[in-house]
């Protein structure tokens, strides 16, 4: 079984669950291109207001699925292939959600987890959660685009750790390190992301968007002229004027 990308969508929360039972849910060639396609059709729709990204049975992911490596990685017009197109596909596809999307994090999450999970604006994870990219011991290095977007989500010290060192860092280490929002005991994590969706989904979906669109550009280029000319188009809109009377009128604002 070359695992699978499984959609659950649950009133105004899209829910991603990466499975490859017996593997981590390890992700491959398949799964990536799932990824990609999930998002493609799902993440752009008008009444999503998050998106949770979880693995099956406990792990999140624990790489790459290596058993199909010999196929393709000594290649090089082959591996290009696949780490600038499927890979990277995948990964820009999350990242461009223009939604909140939130990472529920458990057991493994190696190599191709760590970037998963780093296209994900909130990280919680369980204790008992491990953080590695340790494809050194398999001789080779993490693609460009991959090991600039972990080093910026994760941090450059612990993007050289993970790759020259094969470090393996515990939940507690990447808190620390700024890459989680927090860390629960493993039971906990499913209600604690539950509540944080639930509580996501309440919120002015609008505002959300904005904000992530802000951020984004924030974090590429910082802050344009194009970006201030359209940052306050919104002030008209009835989200704004909801949000605002209703905290004039002490009562819920109902988005």
């Amino acid at each position: 079984m070359a695992g699978q990308v499984l959609v659950h969508r649950d009133s105004a929360v899209l829910r991603v669950t990466l499975s490859h039972p017996g593997k981590f849910n390890a992700m491959s060639r398949a799964m990536w291109r799932e990824l990609k396609s999930v998002f493609d059709a799902e993440a752009h729709r008008e009444d999503l207001r998050c998106v949770v990204i979880a693995g099956e049975a406990g792990h999140f992911c624990s790489g790459g699925d290596i058993s199909e490596y010999p196929t393709f990685r000594f290649d090089e017009a082959a591996l290009r292939q696949f780490h600038e197109g499927e890979v990277w596909g995948g990964l820009q596809a999350v990242l461009d959600c223009p939604v909140p999307v939130l990472a529920h994090i458990e057991g493994n999450c190696m190599g191709a987890g760590v970037e998963i999970a780093s296209c994900c604006d909130l990280r919680v994870a369980g204790q008992g959660a491990r953080f590695g990219a340790p494809i050194a011991r398999l001789g080779f290095p993490m693609a460009p685009r991959e090991a600039q977007l972990v080093a910026r989500e994760a941090g450059a010290a612990v993007a050289r750790s993970m790759l020259l060192e094969a470090a393996v860092f515990d939940a507690d280490q990447m808190l620390t390190h700024g890459f989680l929002n927090t860390v629960v005991p493993d039971t906990d994590v499913a209600p604690d992301v539950n509540r944080r969706a639930a509580n996501i989904a309440q919120l002015a979906p609008q505002a959300a968007r904005m904000n992530k669109s802000t951020l984004r550009l924030l974090a590429s280029s910082g802050i344009s002229e194009a970006l201030l000319s359209s940052a306050y188009a919104f002030a008209d809109s009835a989200e704004h004027r909801e949000g605002i009377s209703a905290f004039l009128a002490k009562r819920p604002p109902v988005f």
